[in-house]
């Protein structure tokens, strides 16, 4: 019969005076049993954890719409989601928008001079595009307004889709305007499965994969409405992405997460069931809290059933109907009232105590400390950070507050830009288009033009500012960092959604008005009193920060 030998005892040839090597034979399986433990199948806490490796629209199309409907239940009835996407849209976009074209002056053989003056001339004719309701199509929105809804949706869904047009329509200058669809009606026509070509609404090309055509219902799959017209209910339209000469016909704004996603996933999917979980706790913890205020005592009597009996005149075995008896003790009881009056004193029924009710809701006591971290989860996921997505600062000292900010402006300036590439770049370069065909550019030609497109429609784009939260340091550090030559007024304003030309044509308009009502100078138009103070300040200020 075998022993069970726990471990092995050999000589290693080679080694002189025979050291041995043990090898331990364990007595227990090991957990892991892969060289990561990620992929471990026999861990106790991995065993369940059983997935496969999909593509990316394989994991998120048959998904998709119902993860939108989820989110936009969210934006209708959760007042933090519905916060959360304002809080995005304000602090990406802001309520204006300023174009700046910049173009490439080199690649055009041109002075700084002319691009200046230049600028400011197409600057002033895009805002004649962008700032009218002509913009839309619709006739509802301007530019800027088209931007916040476009970037509402991108919060939402992940995504935003329009289509460029170019219409003569009557009083209107400019024959381009643009048309905001809902990525909801952007779909396979007929219910269609998705396909190696097609996907999500949109045919792509099998080799480059790039998007060739999209097919957009002609009224939201939702709207009760188009269904009773037998003209835009359950039919599409097939438009291709790119006219034949190269013009845009579609933009569809979204980010991908993987190579190869077709569709935009809302930001807000990874945090959807926290932040229903949040909803109903929280709907409970009101429910709960409303109902005991309503409740302030209870009448309480030790007497029983024969007792009440015989207190009401009869016999406890005696009486013909003890139960009527007993019922109208207890109907007594629901009539009773007492007008309340200062230093009153409570007449009690027969038989009862008045015992004040105090509820034992052991959860309230930990709501907050829930509510908290769950929203700490739902703002890393939303990358709003606790303060923002929550709008409390209660609990953030100076230095924390602006960490948290910073943190979150690096995802909005991302953002930003991403937005920059996909929807206003491509917006002034067919408004662009069109102001060359029309003659409405100086020195641009359509010869000019399409030869070196990306120089003359390179442009810098402006958003809100990001504000203060100790005006008096920031604005100290904003003009160290200029003297120290490692910012430019361009750029401290710009920071702030201003134009650093505007912020000096406006100081000297002031400063001749001052002059010629013979007032003082504002203080930054004097150097010694601005610098003086300013050296005040900053004394004061750390001073006081010790």
């Amino acid at each position: 019969m075998a022993a069970n030998i726990p471990w092995i005892h050999r000589e290693r040839p080679g080694i002189s005076g025979g050291v041995s090597v043990r090898r331990t034979a364990m007595s227990s399986v090991s957990e892991v049993e892969t060289a990561h433990h990620a992929a471990s199948l026999a861990a106790r806490d991995m065993a369940s954890w059983s997935n496969y490796r999909i593509s990316p629209d394989a994991a998120l199309l048959p998904e998709l719409d119902t993860i939108n409907a989820r989110v936009d239940d969210l934006s209708r009835n959760n007042g933090i989601a519905a916060g959360a996407e304002r809080t995005f849209v304000d602090n990406v976009i802001g309520p204006r928008i300023r174009c700046k074209p910049n173009p490439d002056r080199i690649a055009l053989g041109k002075s700084p001079e002319w691009v200046a003056e230049w600028s400011q001339i197409v600057e002033s004719k895009f805002g004649s595009f962008f700032d009218t309701d002509w913009f839309d199509a619709g006739l509802r929105y301007n530019g800027h307004v088209s931007t916040r809804l476009l970037a509402r949706t991108f919060a939402a869904n992940g995504e935003g889709l329009a289509l460029p047009l170019y219409t003569k329509r009557n009083n209107s200058r400019w024959n381009t305007c643009v048309q905001l669809i809902d990525p909801a009606r952007l779909s396979n026509p007929y219910g269609q499965a998705d396909t190696q070509t097609l996907r999500g609404g949109i045919e792509i090309d099998p080799v480059t994969t790039a998007a060739v055509a999209y097919h957009i219902r002609k009224s939201h799959p939702g709207d009760a409405f188009s269904m009773r017209s037998a003209f835009s209910a359950g039919s599409w339209e097939r438009i291709p992405a790119y006219q034949a000469f190269g013009r845009r016909r579609v933009l569809h704004v979204y980010e991908s997460e993987r190579v190869g996603q077709t569709r935009g996933k809302s930001i807000v999917a990874a945090v959807a069931r926290q932040f229903k979980m949040l909803d109903k706790y929280g709907l409970e913890q009101v429910r709960l809290a409303v109902l005991n205020s309503l409740v302030f005592g209870a009448l309480e009597t030790p007497l029983d059933q024969a007792s009440i009996v015989e207190m009401m005149g009869g016999e406890a075995g005696g009486i013909d109907n003890p139960s009527a008896a007993f019922s109208n003790y207890q109907d007594a009881i629901n009539e009773w009232r007492v007008q309340m009056r200062g230093g009153a004193i409570i007449p009690m029924p027969p038989g009862t105590s008045l015992k004040a009710f105090s509820p034992n809701n052991q959860n309230a006591a930990s709501f907050d400390q829930f509510f908290t971290t769950v929203l700490k989860q739902v703002g890393a996921g939303l990358n709003l950070g606790y303060e923002l997505t929550s709008k409390d600062f209660s609990k953030s000292n100076y230095s924390s507050a602006r960490a948290a900010l910073l943190e979150a402006w690096r995802y909005f300036l991302s953002v930003r830009q991403f937005l920059t590439d996909h929807w206003l770049m491509p917006l002034f370069d067919l408004w662009f288009e069109e102001a060359v065909q029309r003659g409405e550019i100086p020195d641009c030609t359509p010869n000019d033009y399409y030869p070196n497109q990306l120089a003359w429609t390179r442009c810098n784009f402006t958003f809100a500012g990001r504000g203060w939260v100790d005006p008096l340091k920031e604005a100290l550090a904003a003009k160290a960092r200029m003297d120290a030559g490692i910012s430019t007024m361009a750029d401290e304003c710009a920071e702030q959604g201003r134009d650093w030309r505007e912020q000096l044509e406006q100081m000297a308009r002031e400063n001749t008005m001052a002059e010629e009502l013979g007032l003082p100078l504002p203080h930054m138009a004097n150097p010694r009193i601005a610098a003086a103070e300013i050296a005040a300040d900053t004394r004061l200020a750390v001073a006081g920060s010790d």
